[in-house]
């Protein structure tokens, strides 16, 4: 009988295979040549931005509608786990998950766990802080347009591999594309390295939207990935994960008695971009 496995998904990270599975060149990237202190300019007001983005999120509330699915003989769905969450702060203003719907999971190979969709994009979605920016290779390829964005484009991979024998660390590898005009992220596609013996990372593609005209937050994760484990198990995935409702949420929440009333009021929604397909 198989072992079952842990798959830890990862953001925007998120939530990926080689990296040269990842990096493919794409047709559409235009190669501009910078300077480097150019390129250096565009890495720090992006790395700070993040920063920026993650710490304003702690200030929000959102929806967060998670699919999970292993695909089997004939592309069938062999295996389902579907979590919809209402993400808000309890009394003492942490974070709190209000689950909506969670029918029993039905994945016989692998565990999900909340983390490993916290990891996706729910709570902890911007991968790369400011601090861990000299952990980076950034490779500048030029700039893409995407719907009617113009974006600049990186591929990026640790300086050093983290031994996963010695530290819990998790770092980014793969494709980010940023705004040229604010210097922010609005797509990004890789994975969360290294891998682990048992735990195996999917390559996830993440859209951002513009939230209250400021803020970049997900608005959309996907993968289609095949994970090969040491053992020769493979795991075919299918993930699917939407973003919806930001809004300013630590002053819309009031406690009365043990019971605690969110208000879910309307909130526009800006369109996603770049476009999801």
């Amino acid at each position: 009988m198989k072992s079952r496995k842990t798959i830890i998904l990862s953001l925007i990270i998120l939530c990926f295979a080689a990296f040269t599975g990842i990096a493919q060149t794409s047709s559409n990237i235009v190669k501009t040549n910078l300077s480097q202190a150019e390129i250096d300019n565009i890495i720090k007001k992006m790395s700070d931005n993040e920063d920026s983005f993650r710490f304003a999120l702690s200030e929000y509330v959102f929806r967060r509608k998670a699919t999970i699915q292993t695909i089997g003989l004939g592309g069938q769905i062999s295996g389902t786990y579907r979590r919809d969450s209402f993400m808000t702060f309890n009394p003492d203003g942490k974070r709190f998950e209000r689950i909506e719907f969670a029918p029993v999971s039905t994945l016989r190979d692998i565990r999900v766990t909340p983390e490993d969709l916290d990891d996706l994009g729910g709570i902890n979605p911007f991968a790369i802080k400011s601090s861990e920016v000299p952990l980076y290779n950034f490779n500048y390829l030029g700039k893409e347009k995407i719907d009617d964005l113009n974006l600049h484009v990186f591929d990026v991979s640790p300086k050093v591999m983290p031994n996963p024998r010695r530290t819990k660390q998790r770092l980014f590898q793969g494709r980010l594309w940023v705004d040229e005009r604010d210097l922010m992220i609005v797509k990004s596609k890789g994975k969360a390295v290294p891998d682990q013996k048992d735990n195996k990372f999917p390559i996830v593609e993440t859209w951002r939207e513009n939230v209250d005209g400021k803020f970049w937050f997900p608005s959309y994760s996907s993968s289609d990935d095949e994970l090969v484990f040491d053992s020769g198990f493979v795991v075919k995935l299918k993930i699917r994960v939407q973003y919806t409702d930001y809004a300013q949420g630590r002053s819309s929440v009031e406690i009365l008695g043990d019971e605690e009333i969110i208000d879910d009021s309307p909130t526009p929604k800006p369109s996603p971009t770049p476009k999801k397909p």
